[in-house]
């Protein structure tokens, strides 16, 4: 009678399979330590071979190889691990749990992020380095609003914004500045901005 694997012991990797799991079960019966040990450099060997591509991908990826075995055999196959392996403990732990961001935005349409660096350009020292990061925050704030507006949005109103934002701290003439051209001016910055952003998302 064929035996379903809904009815058969749950997988610990299944990426592995069930038959290499098998070899791993079978290396725990093995009393000679010396044929375990041949056995379990065999059931790595095999495990390797499943992925190849990863080994370039992955700087210690035979180290993740034995710390699969050992998860595989739920941490009881008494081997010579050729490196040090990870610990049950360690294994089992809860995952570190992620705090979450809180607080209101105060306009959607800009998001948490345009807010954050409006706050760092703030606290940055005036200069040619701030003035083209507050351009840039001018361009995504235009965008943003945009996105959310596609009626299209006055300059004023972001200058406005801005100054809300920053609380009166960047205060620009709308008349120094023509966002809409500052976009085209800037658009080989744009990758230095996303990767500010990035840089930001990641902080905070």
């Amino acid at each position: 009678m064929m035996e379903y694997n809904t009815k058969q012991k749950k997988l610990p990797l299944p990426e592995y399979g069930r038959s290499v799991q098998k070899m791993v079960d079978h290396a725990l019966t093995i009393e000679d330590r010396a044929e375990r040990q041949q056995c379990a450099e065999t059931i790595v060997s095999i495990m390797g071979s499943m992925f190849p591509n990863l080994r370039n991908e992955l700087p210690d990826y035979k180290r993740k190889l034995w710390d699969h075995l050992a998860i595989m055999s739920d941490f009881k196959l008494d081997i010579d691990y050729p490196v040090e392996v990870i610990k049950k403990e360690k294994f089992t732990e809860p995952p570190t749990k992620i705090s979450y961001q809180t607080g209101e935005i105060r306009n959607r349409h800009y998001g948490r992020i345009v807010e954050t660096m409006i706050e760092h350009a703030c606290t940055m020292e005036e200069g040619e380095e701030r003035d083209q990061f507050i351009e840039l925050i001018l361009v995504q704030m235009k965008k943003n609003y945009i996105t959310w507006n596609k009626d299209g949005v006055e300059d004023k109103r972001i200058f406005e914004d801005l100054r809300y934002y920053s609380k009166g701290v960047i205060n620009i003439e709308e008349n120094t500045i023509k966002i809409s051209h500052q976009q085209k001016k800037h658009e080989n910055n744009q990758k230095a901005f996303q990767k500010r952003k990035k840089v930001f998302k990641k902080k905070y």
